[in-house]
């Protein structure tokens, strides 16, 4: 089974927690705090492959974890980092935000990789709160705890030729010929139920052909396969569109070329604008005359210099297309990658603090600067309590609140801790 557009759930590993630990030997009289940090949670990195050209694998598992950062412990050791989650994906694999569907990223070669989320920092061991005026503190820091985000994975075929047409104009025929390829041939519609990808040896030199699913008219809304398929056009650098001149499935020759042109240009203006070498294939099926005249029939309406005339079947015209592909790739740059949008993904909030008032007169105090605080603080002890009120003061948090309105005796809360403002 061919499946090329799949969501996916992504969670990177958390922080693991700092250490509360404190030294005791006979050289040290009154010990001193030795809690190491938490070690960093394992990230989730996305690396492109050629061995895979579908996204097949994902179609039962997709939940994806990475391993969260080990604990530190006593005598100021760090926790071990976990273990990233490397998932493999096809080369030409794009990477959506779904919630805006957003590009953020697209893995184009063989071997680049993405880091879609970074695991989660430990937390501070109590070594790391020692001051002049705090020497033995008894509070560590918990480990960053990381959301699970969905992600959406879709293949956009990486090939320097594709070939489009009518369903059976022959497509799949050519590739098999012309290429390693060895696709499903048939005499019916849609024999081609997904992109057939070979690679074609030509004057000692390679290129990359596509067989990109039959096209009808109304692909670019929908209809039919196509615009499930068009995607896999994007990326060609070279389009060879042929054309049944036999018109052995009761279609007019020189409707298809222009009903085939007109769902690309829907689909995106810029494969209007990808070069083009035009082929009648089944040439064979016709006599010399006629064939002659649907030519000049066709170059006259078109306005096109070259059609190329072939017969997959008898192999005539097989070999001088292949050079004509190869002579005329040299010529066409490869294509850069899909734009992606400057912005994070994984974008994590250290900075903000923002306030807001409750209907019942309370205050809560939220945001990524709040929240990276709070991780620190254990209520029960009296010294991380303290600690924690003296850096609200420091942030300008206390300030902040008593400019929306304050005063002694009002509720605050802040994630789950809840106290009364005290002068």
């Amino acid at each position: 089974m061919f499946l090329d557009r799949v969501k996916i759930s992504i969670k990177a590993g958390n922080g693991g927690k700092g250490s509360t630990s404190f030294l005791h030997t006979k050289q040290v009289a009154n010990g001193g705090p030795d809690g190491g940090e938490g070690g960093k949670g394992g990230s989730i990195i996305f690396k492109a492959t050629n061995d895979l050209n579908t996204l097949y694998s994902f179609r039962f598992k997709k939940k994806f974890i990475a391993e969260n950062g080990g604990d530190g412990s006593q005598k100021n050791q760090t926790g071990k980092n976990g273990k990233d989650e490397i998932i493999l994906v096809p080369t030409g694999t794009v990477l959506i935000n779904p919630k805006n569907d957003k590009i953020i990223a697209d893995l184009s070669e063989d071997g680049q990789t993405f880091v879609a989320l970074k695991g989660g920092v430990g937390g501070h061991g109590n070594a790391f709160y020692k001051s002049s005026v705090r020497q033995a503190p008894s509070f560590s820091q918990m480990g960053e705890v990381v959301e699970a985000k969905e992600i959406l994975l879709e293949l956009k075929t990486i090939a320097d030729v594709g070939l489009v047409g009518f369903p059976n104009v022959g497509k799949s025929t050519l590739l098999s010929v012309v290429s390693n390829a060895n696709p499903k041939i048939a005499n019916y519609p849609f024999t081609t139920l997904y992109p057939n990808l070979g690679v074609c040896e030509v004057l000692g030199e390679t290129f990359v052909i596509a067989d990109i699913p039959g096209l009808i008219e109304g692909a670019s809304e929908g209809a039919g396969l196509g615009h499930y398929f068009l995607k896999h056009v994007e990326r060609v650098r070279l389009i060879v569109h042929l054309i049944d001149v036999s018109q052995s499935d009761g279609r007019d020759y020189l409707n298809d070329y222009l009903v085939i042109n007109q769902e690309l240009s829907k689909y995106d203006e810029n494969l209007s604008k990808t070069k083009q070498i035009v082929v009648f294939s089944k040439c064979d099926l016709i006599d010399e005359e006629e064939l002659k005249s649907r030519i000049d029939a066709f170059k006259k309406k078109y306005k096109v210099d070259e059609v190329m005339c072939i017969s997959s079947y008898t192999r005539d015209g097989v070999e001088q297309l292949k050079k004509k592909i190869l002579e005329t790739l040299k010529k066409i740059p490869k294509k850069e990658s899909l734009k992606v949008e400057e912005f994070d993904f994984d974008k994590k909030d250290f900075s903000t603090i923002s306030i807001k008032r409750h209907d019942d007169g309370s205050f809560e105090v939220y945001g990524g600067r709040i929240e990276n605080l709070a991780r620190g603080v254990i209520i029960s002890d009296q010294y991380s309590f303290a600690y924690f009120q003296t850096k609200l003061k420091e942030m300008g948090v206390i300030d902040l609140l008593k400019e929306k309105g304050m005063k002694e005796g009002d509720t605050v809360i802040i994630k789950d801790i809840v106290f009364e403002y005290v002068e």
